[in-house]
Formats: structure tokens, sequence, C-alpha cells
């Protein structure tokens, strides 16, 4: 599979520019993913140009869109390979950023209506986590661009939220992932924080 970007040549940089390749050494041969092969990069007119070659997938995603809306049941391996890719996924350092707290501070309120918790246990995450970037049978992981630090259980919490039409599958998510049922803390100033 073959990938492309194009950017103004004074722009071809950041996370979303160098993610797959800073994926690549963190995670090909570690986690169910597609292998990046290599990156080829060129400029011409002002514009740089970016390809990346990965492995091929043949499985279908779990769902042609990010919200998942028909019925899914993937066996016990599928949901155990899953777990394991986002425990070593979390295990690794790194100095990337995925989320950050001001994107926390303002869309918690927004969408939830409650205060926003302070966030004081990060971990690397995927941060694409949905049924459009999992594969059916394995699970590869797909879409790395974004991957950096979360909130511990950033991932976990994302599938449920985009599998919500299909409560089984919610559910087991739900089961998987025990960092899903616990308890917040409260921090010294006041806002709540797992």
């Amino acid at each position: 599979m073959a990938t492309v970007a194009l950017r103004p040549e004074g722009k071809a940089s950041g996370k979303i520019w160098e993610g797959n390749r800073a994926a690549s050494g963190l995670f090909d041969g570690h986690a169910r993913k597609p292998v990046l092969h290599e990156t080829v990069e060129a400029t011409s007119d002002g514009y740089a140009h970016q390809a990346e070659l990965h492995q091929y997938v043949e499985e279908a995603a779990c769902s042609v869109g990010p919200v998942l809306r028909a019925d899914l049941d993937p066996p016990a391996q599928w949901w155990s390979s899953l777990r394991r890719d986002l425990e070593y996924v979390g295990s690794i350092a790194t100095y990337r950023v995925a989320v950050r707290q001001e994107w926390v501070d303002r869309n918690v309120p927004h969408f939830l209506g409650v205060p926003s918790p302070l966030i004081t246990e990060w971990a690397t995450a995927h941060g694409d986590l949905r049924p459009a970037n999992l594969t059916r049978t394995t699970p590869y992981l797909l879409d790395w661009e974004g991957f950096g630090l979360a909130p511990v259980g950033y991932d976990a919490a994302m599938l449920p939220a985009y599998s919500l039409l299909v409560p089984r599958f919610a559910q087991r998510v739900r089961n998987t992932f025990p960092v899903l049922g616990t308890e917040a803390r409260t921090c010294r100033t006041g806002r709540r924080h797992h």
C-alpha cells in the first residue's frame, strides 16, 4: 500500500508528516501494524512530496467509516492481540504528543458538560483508535501518523466511543480493557483525574 502527501515546502515537517516513520522505528515487528518499507521525499515548484510504501494488508477494516454501525463479534484471540499491542505501545517512551491537556480542557466540558480532569498519567497511544483503523482478522492497527502521548487508557476509551451503535462490541471493549472501569481520584486542584 502506498500513501502520498503534498505540502508547501516550508511546512513539510511535524507530527503527521513524520508519524509513520517514527512509528515504524518504534513498533514495526512489535505491534501488529503494516510495516513501512520505504519513504521517499522530493521537492519541486515550492512543494514537498512524500511517498510511503507500506506492507499491503488484505484484511478489511472493521468499519468503512469511523463509527462502527454493523454488528461485529471478533474471537477472543482478536481481543487479546489488540490488548497486547496497546500494552506494548503504552510501554514505549516518546517525545511525540497525541493529546494535550489543553485539548482535554476545551473538549470535555464542551461535549460532556462536566469539568475537565487534570491528566496526571500519560502513556504512548495510537491516538486514532477507531473501528476504521482496525482490521477484522488479525487485528492490524492502521494509520499511525498521529501517535504520541495521551491520557492513560485513551485508545481503549476511544474505541467504545466509536462503537456505541453496536452495544455488544462496545461492552467487549470495556471487558477487555480494565482501565475503563477504574475510579477517578481527586487531585489537589479539585479537578478529577485517573
